[in-house]
């Protein structure tokens, strides 16, 4: 059992394991469920994933609102037949994290990983990651299993809810976890999964909810692509040997706090920041008019 970051790392370093084997074990003695049972169920999340993440590279979907929707399409064009600046990896994982999201935000299925504003990340790093390191399913499937155990320490020590944290809390979560997994996935060790999960909150430290019309829509969908940049970054950085000065449950600690110091505007109340804007009032009242 773990509730903390040093508490997972301690099991990994004295068992020689890797943080998807004690997150599917602690998951085995919690649930009582058998671990190829487990491994089954996320195997189900990874196809919901898959389905959205690449719905919307061809296809035109709208929000109900019609807020968003064509961006993920515009990407994935751009990335196949320009010159690009960000190059080929960075355009891929943009495209797949504006799909999820515009899945979303058009009623479509998703994977709350581990909200509904930030699904987007974790499935648009995993899949980009798993085709640079010739992945095959069963290590996604490990992969999903070590950003849950992010998730799990991160939701029981701070909040993954931008209601309650900002932002951050949501699209840090998510980058966080996604940043460990994939370090973890290209050979890394779970100290560098550590550092690059705490480099991905420090670089989203402070970030607002400020949704327009309170709806997961604007910014949270370009905020999803930020936020797989960042993931990947992040777990460069570490495999890099670049580490965290800050431990990752110090970083835990300081976004929870940080986040309840926000005002409520700030916190998914569509009271400030974007939802404040002019542009930003205009746009509530013609979709609730």
């Amino acid at each position: 059992m773990f509730n903390t970051g040093k508490e997972l790392l301690k099991i990994a370093n004295e068992k020689g394991l890797k943080l998807w084997e004690i997150v599917l074990e602690n998951e085995a003695q919690v649930s009582e469920i058998d671990k190829k049972e487990l491994r089954n169920k996320m195997k189900e999340n990874l196809v919901v994933m898959k389905e959205a993440s690449t719905r919307s590279l061809e296809n035109d979907i709208k929000s109900i609102s019609g807020l968003i929707g064509g961006d993920a399409k515009k990407v994935e064009n751009y990335r196949k037949n320009k010159k690009t600046l960000c190059g080929d990896v960075i355009n891929k994982a943009m495209a797949r994290a504006l799909s999820c999201s515009e899945v979303n935000a058009a009623m479509g299925k998703i994977v709350a990983a581990p909200t509904a504003g930030s699904c987007g990340i974790i499935p648009s790093v995993i899949f980009t990651a798993a085709e640079i390191l010739n992945a095959d399913e069963e290590d996604i499937i490990n992969a999903l299993f070590t950003a849950a155990g992010i998730g799990q320490i991160i939701a029981k020590n701070a909040t993954i809810s931008g209601a309650e944290g900002g932002c951050q809390a949501e699209c840090g979560a998510a980058s966080a976890m996604a940043a460990a997994a994939v370090v973890e996935m290209a050979g890394g060790t779970p100290e560098m999964s550590l550092h690059a999960a705490a480099i991905a909150i420090k670089n989203i430290l402070g970030l607002v909810c400020d949704p327009i019309a309170g709806l997961v829509e604007v910014p949270c969908a370009l905020r999803n692509a930020s936020g797989a940049t960042n993931a990947l970054i992040s777990a460069d950085l570490a495999l890099a040997g670049v580490k965290s000065i800050i431990p990752f449950d110090e970083v835990v600690e300081a976004m929870y706090n940080v986040g309840r110091a926000l005002p409520v505007e700030l916190r998914e109340t569509a009271l400030g920041g974007l939802a404040a804007t002019p542009t930003g009032k205009k746009l509530m009242k013609e979709i609730l008019k």
